[in-house]
C-alpha cells in the first residue's frame, strides 16, 4: 500500500494544532491522548514529540493524571487580573463611544487610545494605561478610523491622473 501523506504538511500542521486548542474540549482531548500515549509504554518524550508538546508539559499531565484522574485534565478557571473598570463602567464607556468626542468638550473628532483614556481618567477617577483603552476598543468591537489626508489647494483632476486605480 502507497504510503499516504498530507499536502502542506507544515501549514497543514499549524492549521491542525489551531484548529485542537480552539475549543476546552479538544484540549481536553489533546491531553487524554497524551496519556493515553504513555499509559501505552511510550516516554513522555516520544508522546510530546508526536503530539507537539514539550516533553516536561506530558510529564505534568501525566503527574496530575496520576494524582487527581480525568479531572484534572480539565481546564479550571483562569481568573487573570481583575478588572479596573466594573462593567457597569464598561457599559457607559461603550454608550459614550457611540457619541462625537465633542459632546463631552474633546477638541478631537474621532476616539482614540488617547482620548478614551484622558475620558475615562475624567469621568471615572480610574489609571490605566493607553494600551488598556485600544483593548476596550476590541472588547466593544469598535474599529479605529483614521482620517483620510487630503491635501489642500489641490486640483481634483490632476490628482486623480495620479492615483493607482480610478
Amino acid at each position: 500500500m502507497k504510503k499516504l501523506e498530507i499536502n502542506n504538511a507544515k501549514e497543514r500542521s499549524v492549521e491542525i494544532r489551531n484548529e485542537i486548542s480552539r475549543s476546552e474540549e479538544s484540549r481536553y482531548d489533546h491531553r487524554l491522548h497524551g496519556v493515553l500515549l504513555v499509559s501505552e509504554g511510550m516516554s513522555c518524550y516520544e508522546a510530546g514529540r508526536i503530539l507537539g508538546e514539550d516533553s516536561r508539559t506530558m510529564e505534568r499531565w501525566v503527574m496530575r493524571f496520576n494524582e487527581k484522574g480525568f479531572n484534572a485534565l480539565r481546564e479550571g478557571k483562569k481568573s487573570g487580573r481583575p478588572s479596573k473598570l466594573t462593567t457597569q463602567q464598561l457599559a457607559e464607556i461603550n454608550t459614550d463611544l457611540r457619541r462625537n468626542p465633542g459632546e463631552f468638550g474633546y477638541e478631537q473628532n474621532l476616539w482614540d487610545g488617547k482620548l478614551l483614556l484622558h475620558h475615562i481618567q475624567e469621568k471615572f477617577h480610574t489609571e490605566i494605561s493607553v494600551r488598556t483603552c485600544q483593548l476596550i476598543f476590541h472588547r466593544l468591537e469598535f474599529r479605529r478610523k483614521n482620517p483620510i489626508p487630503v491635501i489642500s489647494k489641490c486640483d481634483p483632476e490632476n490628482q486623480d491622473t495620479f492615483k493607482k486605480t480610478l
